[in-house]
């Protein structure tokens, strides 16, 4: 499926919020920086814990359970104990709706 799917709306994700939606199965978090919505996998590589129970540091998205980290726009390691990067989604804002890219 490349077709768009809305997740959410944007009244949804506050700023500096990460939030996390189930889609079709598929575990989506969503970041709020500034306005910017960023779409990545809501698991994180590790443990597999859900990142959208964690929080935001300076654009990384840092996981509760180990405090691993990653880039919100990348997915890129930005520390340990993960090593493997996060999937990211492409975003597009549509009238107030959050429609992600699978």
């Amino acid at each position: 499926m490349s077709d768009f799917v809305k997740v959410a709306s944007l009244s949804e994700v506050s700023d500096g919020e990460i939030k996390g939606f189930d889609l079709n199965g598929q575990k989506i978090a969503l970041i709020n920086l500034g306005g910017e919505i960023f779409a990545t996998s809501d698991v994180c590589t590790h443990k597999h814990c859900q990142l959208s129970e964690g929080f935001i540091d300076n654009k990384n998205i840092v996981c509760h359970c180990h405090g691993a980290q990653f880039d919100v726009k990348t997915g890129e390691v930005r520390a340990l104990p993960a090593t493997e990067p996060l999937k990211v989604f492409e975003v597009k804002l549509d009238n107030g709706e959050i429609l992600v890219k699978m």
